[in-house]
């Protein structure tokens, strides 16, 4: 079932090395709006508001807003010193990022009016940007897309297994998934931050009103089934900070899987119809989403009852568990077959030295079948939004430094 469900995936993995993207059109200089929910993100919110203000694009163009949302430190005064323009936010019921986004969005059409921009950008406080980043999301928005994300890269790959074990996973997002979507003209896939849209799809979706724990997901899900294909631009680059704390990051992918369950419970129906009538990037949608979670949950069920079986005949559970062990043994070798794909084409562009970068190949699988434990727990534990703190404050030339210059991609 996991082959039939991804077997395509593996396809995609050959699609950047046969097609080449097409010629951009005419650039046009579009007003944006750069947009960040921080909540005490005093350690790197200044970063970011200096990247963004130091791209290669005209500055009289970019305006950053950052909603301080039930800050207790300086995360106000620092954006504010950095550039940024400021609105404070405190309500401690309306709880995450996609109810701070809807205030932002607010007050931004209350003070400067319904078409004082062109688009949005979405970041989250911890990024920094690549300095053509703007320019070169402005290009594939010229192109006549409507949503566009970007290629996510890693502020601290190399601190930790953890850490390492999600940067991959997110490149082989941005290279091996959405980059074909590109390619091959179907829709890609948000995935938290790094993205533009333009004022029209905000219009069309009645404002950010994205509130599930996914609410990327929920974005994506929404705009797909109103008929929008979303681009990716794989030559803008962003930076952001992984989790090096189990605990913290095992809370965080629950809160992932958690989303999941609700987007699927709010558009799964809607998607599985759209599969139905031939809409590929629904079938891409739903593939995205559940079939690891709910085949995960089926395994374990049938070799629990497995067990019980053997028991209530008097028989030996070895087969049994050596039927789990074998599984758990292939989902390796698929893994650290990914991960080495991904290592392999984007050598250039991971920011470590190359002993961690091979060493990390080996864990890789280790923290991708930890997805299992986690996904059965979103089913059972209730999972809430909780603020990760970010500590990790450098800018890309210290963070290329880690490892060897960015280089062309295949």
């Amino acid at each position: 079932m996991f082959f039939v469900c991804f077997a395509y995936q593996f396809v995609y993995i050959a699609v950047p090395f046969l097609k080449k993207a097409k010629p951009h059109r005419e650039t046009v200089y579009h007003n944006y709006a750069v947009l960040v929910s921080a909540r005490n993100e005093e350690t790197v919110i200044g970063g970011l508001v200096e990247s963004i203000l130091s791209q290669n694009y005209p500055h009289d163009k970019i305006h950053v807003f950052v909603v301080a949302d039930n800050c207790t430190d300086l995360t106000a005064e620092v954006a504010r010193a950095a550039g940024a323009t400021v609105f404070e936010r405190e309500d401690h019921i309306h709880v995450g990022k996609g109810y701070a986004l809807d205030y932002l969005f607010g007050r931004l059409d209350e003070c400067y009016g319904h078409d004082a921009f062109d688009g949005f950008f979405i970041f989250d406080a911890d990024n920094v940007l690549d300095e053509n980043y703007i320019a070169e999301m402005n290009r594939t928005f010229c192109d006549g897309y409507e949503i566009v994300t970007s290629c996510r890269n890693s502020k601290n790959y190399g601190d930790n297994w953890i850490s390492a074990g999600y940067a991959l996973w997110f490149l082989r997002d941005s290279q091996f998934l959405n980059r074909p979507r590109m390619l091959l003209h179907t829709s890609s896939v948000v995935a938290g931050t790094g993205f533009l849209f333009s004022r029209a799809v905000l219009d069309r979706c009645g404002g950010w009103k994205f509130f599930l724990l996914s609410e990327d997901t929920e974005f994506t899900a929404r705009n797909i089934l109103d008929g929008e294909t979303i681009a990716y631009c794989d030559r803008a680059i962003f930076y952001d900070e992984q989790p090096t704390d189990f605990a913290q990051s095992c809370r965080q992918r629950m809160r992932w899987a958690r989303g999941y369950l609700q987007v699927f419970g709010k558009y799964g129906v809607k998607l599985i119809r759209g599969m139905f009538r031939g809409n590929f990037a629904c079938f891409d949608m739903i593939m995205s989403t559940m079939p690891a979670f709910v085949l995960m949950i089926a395994a374990m069920i049938v070799n629990v009852a497995g067990v019980f079986a053997c028991l209530v005949r008097d028989e030996s559970v070895m087969s049994v568990v050596n039927t789990a062990l074998w599984g758990t043994f292939q989902g390796y070798l698929t893994f650290f077959l990914i991960g080495t794909v991904t290592t392999v084409s984007e050598w250039r562009n991971i920011h470590c030295t190359p002993g961690k970068k091979i060493a990390y190949l080996f864990t890789f699988p280790v923290f991708m079948l930890t997805y299992i434990p986690v996904s059965i727990a979103a089913v059972f534990k209730k999972a809430e939004w909780r603020p990760i703190r970010h500590t990790v404050a450098v800018t890309v030339k210290e963070i290329r430094k880690k490892g060897v210059t960015t280089g062309n991609k295949i």
